[in-house]
Protein backbone atom coordinates (compact mmCIF):
# COMPACT_ATOMS: atom_id res chain seq x y z
CA UNK A 1 0.00 0.00 0.00
CA UNK A 2 1.27 3.50 -1.07
CA UNK A 3 1.20 5.00 2.39
CA UNK A 4 1.26 8.50 1.21
CA UNK A 5 -1.91 8.14 -1.06
CA UNK A 6 -3.50 6.28 2.05
CA UNK A 7 -2.70 9.77 4.05
CA UNK A 8 -3.82 11.75 1.79
CA UNK A 9 -7.41 9.48 1.08
CA UNK A 10 -7.57 9.84 4.87
CA UNK A 11 -7.05 13.75 4.94
CA UNK A 12 -8.96 14.70 1.78
CA UNK A 13 -11.84 12.58 3.22
CA UNK A 14 -11.81 14.53 6.75
CA UNK A 15 -12.07 18.16 4.77
CA UNK A 16 -14.93 16.92 3.06
CA UNK A 17 -16.58 16.34 5.80
CA UNK A 18 -16.00 19.25 7.22
CA UNK A 19 -16.17 18.11 10.76
CA UNK A 20 -19.75 16.57 10.09
CA UNK A 21 -20.04 12.70 11.69
CA UNK A 22 -19.88 10.07 9.26
CA UNK A 23 -22.73 7.31 9.48
CA UNK A 24 -23.36 4.58 7.38
CA UNK A 25 -26.95 3.24 6.83
CA UNK A 26 -26.54 -0.15 5.28
CA UNK A 27 -27.63 -4.32 5.99
CA UNK A 28 -24.17 -4.55 7.23
CA UNK A 29 -23.44 -1.82 9.82
CA UNK A 30 -19.89 -2.58 9.36
CA UNK A 31 -20.19 -1.18 5.84
CA UNK A 32 -16.87 -0.03 4.71
CA UNK A 33 -14.68 -2.12 7.21
CA UNK A 34 -12.33 -2.85 4.00
CA UNK A 35 -11.34 0.63 3.91
CA UNK A 36 -10.70 0.97 7.65
CA UNK A 37 -9.44 -2.24 8.62
CA UNK A 38 -6.79 -4.25 7.27
CA UNK A 39 -3.68 -2.87 5.32
CA UNK A 40 -2.84 1.07 5.84
CA UNK A 41 -6.51 1.74 6.94
CA UNK A 42 -7.96 5.07 6.36
CA UNK A 43 -9.28 5.67 9.85
CA UNK A 44 -11.42 8.57 8.55
CA UNK A 45 -13.57 5.87 7.20
CA UNK A 46 -14.93 4.49 10.11
CA UNK A 47 -18.03 5.68 11.13
CA UNK A 48 -19.15 7.60 14.07
CA UNK A 49 -22.58 5.55 14.06
CA UNK A 50 -23.67 2.41 11.98
CA UNK A 51 -27.28 1.66 11.37
CA UNK A 52 -27.70 -1.29 9.60
CA UNK A 53 -29.56 -4.79 9.87
CA UNK A 54 -27.01 -6.71 11.45
CA UNK A 55 -24.66 -6.19 14.44
CA UNK A 56 -21.01 -5.01 13.73
CA UNK A 57 -17.84 -7.05 15.37
CA UNK A 58 -14.41 -5.85 16.75
CA UNK A 59 -12.38 -4.67 14.98
CA UNK A 60 -15.08 -3.86 12.38
CA UNK A 61 -17.01 -1.61 14.85
CA UNK A 62 -18.72 2.06 14.49
CA UNK A 63 -18.54 4.36 17.02
CA UNK A 64 -22.04 3.28 17.90
CA UNK A 65 -24.24 0.88 16.36
CA UNK A 66 -28.15 0.45 16.03
CA UNK A 67 -28.53 -2.73 14.12
CA UNK A 68 -32.25 -4.34 13.81
CA UNK A 69 -31.49 -7.91 15.04
CA UNK A 70 -30.25 -6.61 18.54
CA UNK A 71 -33.53 -5.16 18.72
CA UNK A 72 -35.75 -8.14 17.31
CA UNK A 73 -33.30 -10.94 18.31
CA UNK A 74 -34.26 -12.41 14.71
CA UNK A 75 -33.26 -12.95 11.58
CA UNK A 76 -35.67 -13.18 8.38
CA UNK A 77 -36.45 -12.62 4.79
CA UNK A 78 -38.67 -10.09 5.95
CA UNK A 79 -36.09 -8.54 8.52
CA UNK A 80 -33.54 -7.94 6.08
CA UNK A 81 -36.44 -6.71 3.79
CA UNK A 82 -37.84 -4.39 6.29
CA UNK A 83 -34.91 -3.47 8.92
CA UNK A 84 -35.02 0.57 8.36
CA UNK A 85 -38.59 1.28 8.83
CA UNK A 86 -37.92 -1.11 12.32
CA UNK A 87 -34.42 0.95 13.34
CA UNK A 88 -35.68 4.23 12.36
CA UNK A 89 -37.00 5.89 15.71
CA UNK A 90 -34.03 3.94 17.46
CA UNK A 91 -31.84 5.55 14.93
CA UNK A 92 -33.36 8.68 15.18
CA UNK A 93 -32.28 8.86 19.14
CA UNK A 94 -28.76 7.91 18.14
CA UNK A 95 -28.31 10.94 15.74
CA UNK A 96 -29.25 13.80 17.63
CA UNK A 97 -27.09 12.77 19.86
CA UNK A 98 -24.33 13.99 17.32
CA UNK A 99 -23.08 17.72 17.49
CA UNK A 100 -23.56 18.12 14.10
CA UNK A 101 -25.78 17.08 11.23
CA UNK A 102 -24.41 13.99 9.93
CA UNK A 103 -23.07 12.78 6.02
CA UNK A 104 -24.81 9.17 5.84
CA UNK A 105 -22.90 6.87 3.40
CA UNK A 106 -25.81 4.59 1.84
CA UNK A 107 -26.31 2.86 -1.32
CA UNK A 108 -29.21 5.05 -2.56
CA UNK A 109 -31.20 8.22 -1.85
CA UNK A 110 -35.03 8.28 -0.70
CA UNK A 111 -37.34 9.67 1.38
CA UNK A 112 -36.50 7.93 4.95
CA UNK A 113 -32.99 8.63 4.23
CA UNK A 114 -33.42 11.96 3.87
CA UNK A 115 -35.53 12.56 6.87
CA UNK A 116 -33.16 10.46 8.60
CA UNK A 117 -29.97 12.71 8.05
CA UNK A 118 -32.45 15.44 9.27
CA UNK A 119 -32.27 19.37 9.05
CA UNK A 120 -28.86 20.06 7.65
CA UNK A 121 -27.75 16.44 6.73
CA UNK A 122 -26.05 15.33 4.32
CA UNK A 123 -27.48 11.54 2.21
CA UNK A 124 -24.06 10.92 0.19
CA UNK A 125 -25.97 9.33 -2.86
CA UNK A 126 -26.58 10.42 -6.03
CA UNK A 127 -30.12 12.19 -6.80
CA UNK A 128 -32.93 9.15 -6.53
CA UNK A 129 -34.67 10.17 -9.88
CA UNK A 130 -31.44 10.15 -11.74
CA UNK A 131 -30.39 6.52 -10.83
CA UNK A 132 -33.80 5.10 -11.04
CA UNK A 133 -33.54 7.19 -15.00
CA UNK A 134 -29.60 5.41 -15.20
CA UNK A 135 -30.87 1.97 -13.81
CA UNK A 136 -34.11 1.44 -15.65
CA UNK A 137 -34.48 -1.80 -17.35
CA UNK A 138 -36.75 -0.88 -20.23
CA UNK A 139 -34.27 2.13 -20.86
CA UNK A 140 -30.43 0.04 -20.77
CA UNK A 141 -29.76 -0.59 -24.28
CA UNK A 142 -30.58 3.19 -25.35
CA UNK A 143 -28.39 3.77 -22.37
CA UNK A 144 -25.89 1.59 -24.04
CA UNK A 145 -26.34 3.41 -27.59
CA UNK A 146 -25.89 6.84 -26.20
CA UNK A 147 -22.79 5.86 -24.30
CA UNK A 148 -21.39 4.58 -27.56
CA UNK A 149 -21.31 0.63 -26.04
CA UNK A 150 -19.90 -1.54 -29.05
CA UNK A 151 -22.61 -3.65 -30.60
CA UNK A 152 -20.70 -6.65 -29.55
CA UNK A 153 -21.36 -6.59 -25.88
CA UNK A 154 -24.98 -5.15 -26.46
CA UNK A 155 -27.79 -7.97 -26.06
CA UNK A 156 -30.52 -8.26 -28.57
CA UNK A 157 -34.03 -7.06 -26.45
CA UNK A 158 -36.84 -4.67 -27.17
CA UNK A 159 -38.83 -2.91 -24.87
CA UNK A 160 -42.38 -3.23 -24.40
CA UNK A 161 -44.75 -1.25 -22.39
CA UNK A 162 -47.62 -4.51 -22.19
CA UNK A 163 -46.29 -7.81 -22.77
CA UNK A 164 -47.30 -9.76 -26.03
CA UNK A 165 -47.78 -13.27 -26.52
CA UNK A 166 -44.78 -15.76 -26.32
CA UNK A 167 -44.33 -16.33 -30.04
CA UNK A 168 -44.00 -12.44 -31.00
CA UNK A 169 -41.29 -11.96 -28.38
CA UNK A 170 -39.49 -15.08 -29.68
CA UNK A 171 -39.51 -13.42 -32.91
CA UNK A 172 -38.39 -9.94 -31.83
CA UNK A 173 -35.43 -11.01 -30.03
CA UNK A 174 -34.25 -14.51 -31.86
CA UNK A 175 -34.06 -16.73 -29.44
CA UNK A 176 -36.54 -19.84 -28.03
CA UNK A 177 -35.61 -18.56 -24.58
CA UNK A 178 -36.49 -14.99 -23.71
CA UNK A 179 -35.67 -12.94 -20.62
CA UNK A 180 -38.37 -10.71 -19.04
CA UNK A 181 -37.15 -7.93 -16.61
CA UNK A 182 -39.29 -5.08 -15.51
CA UNK A 183 -38.63 -2.77 -12.55
CA UNK A 184 -35.43 -1.91 -10.39
CA UNK A 185 -35.14 -5.54 -8.50
CA UNK A 186 -31.82 -6.97 -7.93
CA UNK A 187 -31.11 -10.90 -6.50
CA UNK A 188 -33.70 -12.10 -9.30
CA UNK A 189 -36.49 -10.10 -8.70
CA UNK A 190 -38.06 -8.73 -11.29
CA UNK A 191 -36.73 -11.28 -14.05
CA UNK A 192 -38.36 -13.65 -15.50
CA UNK A 193 -36.76 -16.44 -17.60
CA UNK A 194 -39.06 -17.21 -20.33
CA UNK A 195 -38.86 -20.88 -21.61
CA UNK A 196 -42.64 -21.72 -22.89
CA UNK A 197 -46.01 -20.86 -22.31
CA UNK A 198 -46.27 -21.97 -18.00
CA UNK A 199 -43.48 -19.16 -17.61
CA UNK A 200 -45.60 -16.36 -19.12
CA UNK A 201 -47.89 -16.19 -16.12
CA UNK A 202 -44.73 -15.20 -13.77
CA UNK A 203 -43.72 -12.70 -16.69
CA UNK A 204 -47.14 -11.30 -16.69
CA UNK A 205 -47.25 -10.68 -13.00
CA UNK A 206 -44.15 -8.26 -13.25
CA UNK A 207 -44.99 -4.77 -13.49
CA UNK A 208 -43.88 -3.04 -17.01
CA UNK A 209 -42.32 -1.34 -18.65
CA UNK A 210 -41.02 -4.38 -19.49
CA UNK A 211 -37.19 -4.93 -20.92
CA UNK A 212 -37.56 -8.08 -23.20
CA UNK A 213 -33.88 -9.85 -23.94
CA UNK A 214 -32.53 -12.84 -25.67
CA UNK A 215 -31.80 -15.14 -23.45
CA UNK A 216 -27.78 -15.60 -23.13
CA UNK A 217 -26.07 -18.50 -21.72
CA UNK A 218 -23.14 -17.43 -19.93
CA UNK A 219 -21.85 -16.85 -16.49
CA UNK A 220 -22.89 -13.97 -15.07
CA UNK A 221 -19.95 -11.22 -14.16
CA UNK A 222 -19.67 -7.50 -12.73
CA UNK A 223 -17.03 -5.00 -12.67
CA UNK A 224 -16.91 -1.87 -10.52
CA UNK A 225 -15.83 0.94 -11.34
CA UNK A 226 -14.98 4.72 -9.96
CA UNK A 227 -15.47 7.80 -11.98
CA UNK A 228 -13.82 11.44 -10.75
CA UNK A 229 -14.28 14.65 -12.03
CA UNK A 230 -10.75 15.71 -12.96
CA UNK A 231 -9.50 19.40 -13.41
CA UNK A 232 -9.97 19.85 -17.35
CA UNK A 233 -14.10 19.33 -17.09
CA UNK A 234 -14.70 15.44 -17.21
CA UNK A 235 -14.06 12.40 -15.20
CA UNK A 236 -11.04 10.32 -14.58
CA UNK A 237 -12.70 6.62 -14.80
CA UNK A 238 -11.04 3.69 -12.75
CA UNK A 239 -12.25 -0.14 -13.39
CA UNK A 240 -11.55 -2.38 -11.07
CA UNK A 241 -10.79 -6.31 -12.28
CA UNK A 242 -13.87 -7.82 -13.56
CA UNK A 243 -15.23 -10.71 -10.99
CA UNK A 244 -17.07 -14.42 -12.20
CA UNK A 245 -20.59 -14.03 -9.97
CA UNK A 246 -22.36 -17.35 -9.40
CA UNK A 247 -25.98 -17.46 -8.84
CA UNK A 248 -28.85 -20.05 -7.81
CA UNK A 249 -26.93 -22.30 -5.55
CA UNK A 250 -28.76 -24.41 -3.69
CA UNK A 251 -26.33 -25.88 -1.13
CA UNK A 252 -25.87 -22.35 0.06
CA UNK A 253 -29.30 -21.28 0.51
CA UNK A 254 -30.07 -19.67 -2.30
CA UNK A 255 -32.90 -19.19 -4.18
CA UNK A 256 -32.89 -19.30 -8.70
CA UNK A 257 -31.07 -16.24 -10.38
CA UNK A 258 -30.05 -14.79 -6.39
CA UNK A 259 -26.38 -13.95 -6.32
CA UNK A 260 -24.29 -16.62 -4.48
CA UNK A 261 -21.03 -14.52 -4.36
CA UNK A 262 -18.36 -13.02 -6.32
CA UNK A 263 -14.79 -14.33 -7.72
CA UNK A 264 -12.19 -11.98 -8.11
CA UNK A 265 -9.69 -14.91 -8.53
CA UNK A 266 -10.83 -16.65 -11.82
CA UNK A 267 -8.78 -15.58 -14.60
CA UNK A 268 -10.39 -13.96 -17.94
CA UNK A 269 -10.12 -13.64 -21.04
CA UNK A 270 -7.93 -10.64 -22.28
CA UNK A 271 -10.39 -9.46 -25.55
CA UNK A 272 -13.56 -10.04 -22.93
CA UNK A 273 -12.19 -8.23 -19.85
CA UNK A 274 -10.42 -5.31 -22.24
CA UNK A 275 -14.37 -4.74 -23.50
CA UNK A 276 -15.81 -4.87 -20.12
CA UNK A 277 -13.50 -2.41 -19.09
CA UNK A 278 -14.04 -0.53 -22.16
CA UNK A 279 -17.89 -0.32 -21.99
CA UNK A 280 -17.28 0.74 -18.02
CA UNK A 281 -15.24 4.01 -19.07
CA UNK A 282 -18.01 4.85 -22.24
CA UNK A 283 -20.62 4.61 -19.33
CA UNK A 284 -18.99 6.57 -17.04
CA UNK A 285 -18.51 9.72 -19.49
CA UNK A 286 -21.70 9.24 -20.73
CA UNK A 287 -23.27 9.58 -17.28
CA UNK A 288 -21.06 12.53 -16.51
CA UNK A 289 -22.16 14.78 -19.31
CA UNK A 290 -25.27 13.75 -19.75
CA UNK A 291 -26.27 14.06 -15.70
CA UNK A 292 -23.06 15.09 -14.48
CA UNK A 293 -22.88 11.98 -11.86
CA UNK A 294 -20.05 10.57 -10.95
CA UNK A 295 -18.67 7.98 -8.08
CA UNK A 296 -19.36 4.47 -7.89
CA UNK A 297 -21.32 2.21 -9.89
CA UNK A 298 -20.70 -1.26 -10.95
CA UNK A 299 -21.51 -3.15 -14.50
CA UNK A 300 -23.49 -6.84 -14.77
CA UNK A 301 -22.87 -8.85 -17.99
CA UNK A 302 -22.31 -12.60 -18.42
CA UNK A 303 -19.45 -14.12 -20.29
CA UNK A 304 -19.95 -16.62 -22.34
CA UNK A 305 -18.07 -20.27 -23.03
CA UNK A 306 -16.94 -18.92 -26.31
CA UNK A 307 -15.59 -16.10 -24.41
CA UNK A 308 -17.38 -13.22 -25.59
CA UNK A 309 -19.19 -10.46 -23.34
CA UNK A 310 -22.38 -9.25 -23.16
CA UNK A 311 -23.69 -6.38 -20.50
CA UNK A 312 -27.38 -6.71 -18.55
CA UNK A 313 -27.71 -3.75 -16.32
CA UNK A 314 -25.48 -0.89 -14.55
CA UNK A 315 -26.22 -0.25 -10.84
CA UNK A 316 -25.19 3.15 -10.12
CA UNK A 317 -24.62 2.88 -6.57
CA UNK A 318 -22.30 0.82 -3.96
CA UNK A 319 -23.83 -2.68 -4.31
CA UNK A 320 -22.96 -6.07 -2.67
CA UNK A 321 -19.76 -6.48 -4.66
CA UNK A 322 -18.20 -3.56 -3.50
CA UNK A 323 -16.88 -3.98 0.10
CA UNK A 324 -14.73 -7.22 -0.94
CA UNK A 325 -13.64 -5.43 -4.36
CA UNK A 326 -11.72 -2.94 -2.50
CA UNK A 327 -8.98 -5.88 -2.04
CA UNK A 328 -8.13 -5.40 -5.54
CA UNK A 329 -7.38 -1.77 -5.06
CA UNK A 330 -5.17 -2.28 -2.44
CA UNK A 331 -3.32 -5.52 -3.65
CA UNK A 332 -2.20 -3.43 -6.34
CA UNK A 333 -1.09 -0.51 -3.34
CA UNK A 334 -4.11 1.97 -4.23
CA UNK A 335 -6.29 2.84 -0.95
CA UNK A 336 -10.32 1.83 -1.87
CA UNK A 337 -12.54 3.61 -4.34
CA UNK A 338 -14.77 4.52 -0.93
CA UNK A 339 -13.19 7.44 0.74
CA UNK A 340 -12.76 8.63 -3.46
CA UNK A 341 -16.37 8.26 -3.61
CA UNK A 342 -17.37 9.56 -0.68
CA UNK A 343 -15.29 12.75 -1.74
CA UNK A 344 -16.92 13.18 -4.66
CA UNK A 345 -20.80 12.63 -3.73
CA UNK A 346 -19.75 15.88 -0.99
CA UNK A 347 -18.60 17.68 -3.62
CA UNK A 348 -14.97 17.49 -3.02
CA UNK A 349 -11.43 16.85 -4.53
CA UNK A 350 -10.25 13.65 -5.42
CA UNK A 351 -5.72 13.93 -5.88
CA UNK A 352 -4.34 10.68 -4.42
CA UNK A 353 -5.62 8.61 -7.29
CA UNK A 354 -2.97 7.29 -10.21
CA UNK A 355 -3.12 8.03 -13.97
CA UNK A 356 -6.90 6.22 -14.39
CA UNK A 357 -4.87 4.16 -17.76
CA UNK A 358 -2.34 2.96 -15.87
CA UNK A 359 -4.43 1.42 -13.19
CA UNK A 360 -7.16 0.48 -15.55
CA UNK A 361 -3.94 -1.44 -17.87
CA UNK A 362 -2.86 -3.34 -14.37
CA UNK A 363 -6.77 -4.41 -13.88
CA UNK A 364 -6.60 -5.68 -17.46
CA UNK A 365 -3.34 -7.37 -16.44
CA UNK A 366 -4.14 -8.82 -13.43
CA UNK A 367 -7.59 -9.91 -14.72
CA UNK A 368 -5.67 -12.54 -16.85
CA UNK A 369 -3.98 -13.74 -13.97
CA UNK A 370 -5.25 -16.35 -11.26
CA UNK A 371 -5.42 -15.56 -7.83
CA UNK A 372 -7.66 -12.72 -5.90
CA UNK A 373 -10.25 -12.33 -3.30
CA UNK A 374 -13.73 -14.14 -3.00
CA UNK A 375 -16.85 -14.00 -1.45
CA UNK A 376 -19.57 -16.19 -0.80
CA UNK A 377 -23.12 -15.80 0.80
CA UNK A 378 -24.47 -18.32 3.01
CA UNK A 379 -28.25 -18.40 3.74
CA UNK A 380 -30.39 -20.98 6.34
CA UNK A 381 -31.59 -23.72 4.64
CA UNK A 382 -34.44 -26.15 5.50
CA UNK A 383 -37.74 -25.17 7.08
CA UNK A 384 -36.88 -24.59 11.02
CA UNK A 385 -35.81 -21.51 13.16
CA UNK A 386 -32.05 -22.39 14.44
CA UNK A 387 -29.68 -20.07 16.75
CA UNK A 388 -25.49 -20.65 16.80
CA UNK A 389 -24.67 -22.10 19.65
CA UNK A 390 -20.82 -22.75 18.98
CA UNK A 391 -17.88 -20.73 17.85
CA UNK A 392 -16.89 -16.91 19.31
CA UNK A 393 -18.78 -14.86 16.39
CA UNK A 394 -17.35 -13.21 13.19
CA UNK A 395 -13.50 -14.18 12.85
CA UNK A 396 -11.12 -16.00 11.12
CA UNK A 397 -11.34 -19.87 11.31
CA UNK A 398 -10.06 -23.28 10.10
CA UNK A 399 -12.03 -26.47 9.07
CA UNK A 400 -10.70 -29.17 12.26
CA UNK A 401 -10.23 -32.88 10.98
CA UNK A 402 -13.64 -32.98 11.47
CA UNK A 403 -14.74 -30.53 9.14
CA UNK A 404 -16.12 -28.46 12.06
CA UNK A 405 -15.09 -24.67 11.65
CA UNK A 406 -12.30 -23.95 14.53
CA UNK A 407 -11.64 -20.49 15.95
CA UNK A 408 -8.09 -18.73 14.80
CA UNK A 409 -8.36 -14.58 15.35
CA UNK A 410 -10.80 -12.12 15.56
CA UNK A 411 -10.43 -10.25 11.72
CA UNK A 412 -12.94 -7.99 9.52
CA UNK A 413 -10.74 -7.84 6.23
CA UNK A 414 -11.24 -10.57 3.57
CA UNK A 415 -7.11 -10.32 3.24
CA UNK A 416 -6.70 -11.28 6.64
CA UNK A 417 -7.73 -14.79 5.52
CA UNK A 418 -5.75 -17.14 3.42
CA UNK A 419 -7.70 -19.91 1.58
CA UNK A 420 -4.54 -21.79 0.25
CA UNK A 421 -4.05 -22.08 3.72
CA UNK A 422 -7.75 -23.84 5.14
CA UNK A 423 -8.40 -20.15 6.34
CA UNK A 424 -11.66 -18.59 5.89
CA UNK A 425 -13.42 -15.17 7.47
CA UNK A 426 -17.30 -15.69 8.52
CA UNK A 427 -18.29 -11.94 8.14
CA UNK A 428 -21.19 -11.64 9.93
CA UNK A 429 -21.99 -14.33 11.78
CA UNK A 430 -25.31 -13.96 13.94
CA UNK A 431 -24.79 -13.50 18.03
CA UNK A 432 -25.90 -16.56 19.96
CA UNK A 433 -29.36 -15.28 20.96
CA UNK A 434 -30.49 -13.99 17.09
CA UNK A 435 -32.63 -16.64 15.92
CA UNK A 436 -32.59 -17.30 12.20
CA UNK A 437 -35.46 -18.28 10.26
CA UNK A 438 -35.33 -20.44 7.10
CA UNK A 439 -34.10 -17.95 4.45
CA UNK A 440 -31.97 -15.60 6.77
CA UNK A 441 -28.39 -14.50 6.09
CA UNK A 442 -26.07 -16.93 8.58
CA UNK A 443 -22.60 -15.23 7.13
CA UNK A 444 -20.54 -14.07 3.88
CA UNK A 445 -17.05 -16.70 3.22
CA UNK A 446 -14.36 -13.89 2.61
CA UNK A 447 -10.58 -14.83 1.80
CA UNK A 448 -8.02 -14.50 -0.48
CA UNK A 449 -6.58 -17.13 -2.70
CA UNK A 450 -3.56 -17.45 -5.30
CA UNK A 451 -5.99 -19.61 -7.12
CA UNK A 452 -5.16 -22.72 -5.89
CA UNK A 453 -8.73 -22.51 -3.76
CA UNK A 454 -11.81 -22.13 -5.92
CA UNK A 455 -15.00 -20.93 -4.32
CA UNK A 456 -17.17 -21.82 -7.55
CA UNK A 457 -17.21 -24.65 -9.81
CA UNK A 458 -19.74 -23.00 -12.37
CA UNK A 459 -21.96 -20.40 -12.82
CA UNK A 460 -24.57 -21.56 -10.95
CA UNK A 461 -22.04 -24.31 -8.89
CA UNK A 462 -20.46 -24.15 -5.44
CA UNK A 463 -16.68 -25.98 -5.19
CA UNK A 464 -16.16 -28.42 -2.63
CA UNK A 465 -14.06 -26.21 -1.08
CA UNK A 466 -17.08 -23.84 -0.31
CA UNK A 467 -19.62 -26.50 0.16
CA UNK A 468 -17.19 -27.99 2.74
CA UNK A 469 -17.22 -24.68 4.83
CA UNK A 470 -21.18 -23.92 3.90
CA UNK A 471 -21.52 -27.07 5.77
CA UNK A 472 -19.56 -26.47 8.39
CA UNK A 473 -20.92 -23.17 8.89
CA UNK A 474 -24.40 -25.48 9.88
CA UNK A 475 -22.64 -27.15 12.92
CA UNK A 476 -21.95 -23.99 14.55
CA UNK A 477 -26.40 -24.44 14.47
CA UNK A 478 -29.03 -25.66 17.10
CA UNK A 479 -32.77 -25.32 17.01
CA UNK A 480 -34.13 -22.20 18.39
CA UNK A 481 -36.43 -22.49 21.76
CA UNK A 482 -40.02 -21.58 21.03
Amino acid sequence: MDVAAAEVAHAELLTALAGRPLVVVDRYSTALRTGYTGPMPVEALRPALGIGCYAAWDPALPGMVVAAEEQTGSRSVAGRRGWLRRVRHEAARHLVKLDRPPVIATCHTGAQLQELAGPGGTVAAIEAGVRATIEARHLFDDLLRAAGVPAVARIRCVPAERLPGLAELRRAVGTERVVVQAGDGYGGRGTVIVSGEEDMSRAARLLGPYRVAAYVDGWPCTVTALSVPNLTGGVGVYVDRPAHETTGVAELGLGPLCSAGHDWSRPWPLPAAALLIECAERIAVWAWRRYGVAGLFSLRGLLTPDERVYLSAVRWRCDDSTEVSAVNQQAVGVPPFLPAHLVVMLGGRVSWLPDPQEFNQVSLLRATERGGPFSVRVRLRGDTPLRVAAGQGPGVYRLDRADRPRWVRRAAHPAEALADLGEFLLAGLPATDVVCHPGADLATIEAVTDGATQPFHGPAGASPFTRRVAAAVETLLVPASP
